[in-house]
């Protein structure tokens, strides 16, 4: 009989962010009180589930989103660089209102183009890692679940290579709220479909940081 496997990708919860600053892989921004709430929630949601396995992107607000989910399964949250949220040349930058850096015409150079992108990681680069984190966790998890915490974009991306879809996209379009599950079925060694659902949809409040 052929096993079935479930690696879910979660992304971190609502992070303290009052400037609208896009932080990507910058130190030092933590859940905000809502994100702790989510992560919590999220926890409460999927603690009755066969999940052996716990991986978190390196990122603090990947890590807080981890450790209430780590309590309530009993399990070591391991730190995975693969799923750390994709470089990008605006981090530190205000990307929202009129001083954003949409604004700021010495930007445009980065925007050249949209299919790679100019602006930040390869795509292509981010569905190897993502697709490799997936793997072992999957191996790991064998006939039974894994949670991995992870950030919109690598989410996003990997779910739209799996699915065969174009990687360029209107980063407004994801299907990725903060504290979402995008959950992958294997059935043996074949993807058999990919779910999404929302635990933590009642605390959501909108997000003016894309990509975070």
């Amino acid at each position: 009989m052929t096993e079935t496997t479930v690696v879910h990708l979660l992304r971190h919860g609502e992070v303290h962010n009052p400037e609208g600053i896009l932080y990507g892989r910058l130190p030092g921004y933590h859940l905000s009180e809502n994100g702790h709430l989510m992560a919590e929630t999220v926890a409460k949601a999927v603690g009755g589930r066969d999940i052996v396995v716990l991986r978190s992107s390196p990122m603090e607000r990947a890590q807080e989103t981890a450790a209430p989910l780590a309590a309530v399964l009993d399990l070591e949250v391991v730190l995975d660089e693969r799923l750390i949220e994709a470089a990008n040349v605006f981090e530190g930058l205000r990307v929202a209102g009129g001083n954003g850096v949409f604004r700021d015409v010495r930007a445009y150079r980065h925007f050249v183009n949209p299919f790679r992108p100019s602006w930040g990681e390869p795509y292509d680069e981010v569905v190897l890692r993502m697709r490799a984190a997936i793997d072992d966790a999957r191996a790991a998890a064998r006939g039974h679940e894994a949670l991995l915490v992870s950030h919109q974009l690598p989410i996003w991306i990997i779910r739209l290579a799996a699915e065969r879809r174009r990687l360029w996209h209107d980063p407004r379009r994801r299907q990725c709220s903060l504290a979402s599950l995008t959950s992958f079925t294997f059935e043996g060694d074949r993807l058999a479909s990919i779910g999404y659902s929302e635990p933590a949809g009642a605390l959501l409040r909108g997000n003016p940081v894309p990509g975070a």
